[in-house]
């Protein structure tokens, strides 16, 4: 069986990659003690052990707020390691699926970004992503980019948790309602990242290398992804202090941060979903999946 070796083990899409990977090959998951990817010595020695035919890159810095002071190790991590990881892949040969993120946009454009539209980010993290991208795509090697949004899951920390949490704390909540974008769970990411595998594969799969869009479909704003929560979890009979009543709508002037957000964050997945005869649900599905699986307790 082929290696497939995975970064960001203990990451949400790391964890559901284990997973998802598994029938494809010796799946071989890194944590950040095995494979550190802000030293180059520590990727290339965890890459020469394992010499996988196939390199699959979650592991992100991904405190967007933290990385605007904290540039150093964001980009050494989103920028520098990518780019080690590619230059390996191109030399051996082997393919290398990377993941990014809606934030290589400004957030400006008036419908969903296509793969083909400029990059323009607002943020250290944005700016840090872009660079891996690019560092990507200059090693010359075969090479899937796979640009996501609103990442949640099972595992690892994230916004729907974080909602679970307050609505079941406080009696009001203020959630911003002028970004938009699909909240895009860890699972969908990781099954898709199978099927992508088990194409590329293929004697013929070499014109397939490029950069994607992978979401869940349809959109909504933070406050409209809150409310879909609260009533879920609602209607499973659990009790909670919030209720959608006195779940505010905000804009992003009220709610400050030190990193930028776009305010849009739509990814058009069409190239995605015909280059890989691929369909992807709705991202409400994904949400009452995870919601399911957390069980929150009930009265």
């Amino acid at each position: 069986m082929s290696t497939i070796l995975v970064t960001g083990a203990n990451g949400q899409v790391g964890f559901e990659l284990q997973r998802s990977l598994a029938a494809l090959g010796d799946v071989v998951a890194m944590t950040r003690g095995e494979m550190d990817l802000a030293n180059e010595a520590s990727i290339l020695l965890a890459l020469q052990a394992h010499r996988p035919r196939v390199i699959v890159n979650p592991a992100a810095y991904t405190a967007v707020d933290r990385a605007e002071s904290d540039a150093e190790q964001a980009m050494a991590v989103n920028a520098a390691a990518p780019g080690i990881l590619a230059r390996w892949a191109a030399d051996n040969g082997a393919w290398l699926v990377h993941y990014s993120t809606d934030y290589v946009f400004d957030g400006t454009k008036a419908d969903a970004y296509v793969e083909s539209d400029t990059a323009n980010p607002q943020s250290v993290y944005g700016e840090s992503k872009w660079l891996g991208e690019e560092a990507v795509r200059s090693a010359g090697g075969r090479h899937l980019i796979l640009r996501t949004s609103w990442v949640y899951g099972h595992h690892g920390n994230n916004f729907l948790k974080t909602i679970l949490r307050l609505a079941q704390e406080r009696s009001s909540l203020n959630v911003v309602a002028d970004q938009v974008g699909a909240p895009t769970s860890a699972a969908l990411i990781a099954d898709v990242t199978r099927t992508v595998i088990e194409r590329i594969a293929r004697p013929d799969a070499s014109d397939l290398s490029g950069t994607y869009h992978l979401s869940a479909q349809g959109n909504t704003s933070w406050h409209g992804y809150a409310a879909h929560i609260v009533r879920q979890v609602s209607a499973r009979d659990v009790k909670l202090a919030l209720t959608i009543d006195a779940l505010k709508p905000i804009p992003t002037a009220e709610y400050p941060t030190p990193a930028k957000r776009p305010h849009n964050s739509r990814l058009d997945c069409t190239k995605l979903m015909d280059g890989f005869d691929l369909s992807l649900p709705a991202w409400q599905e994904g949400v009452e999946d995870v919601i399911d699986r957390l069980k929150p307790s009930t009265h």
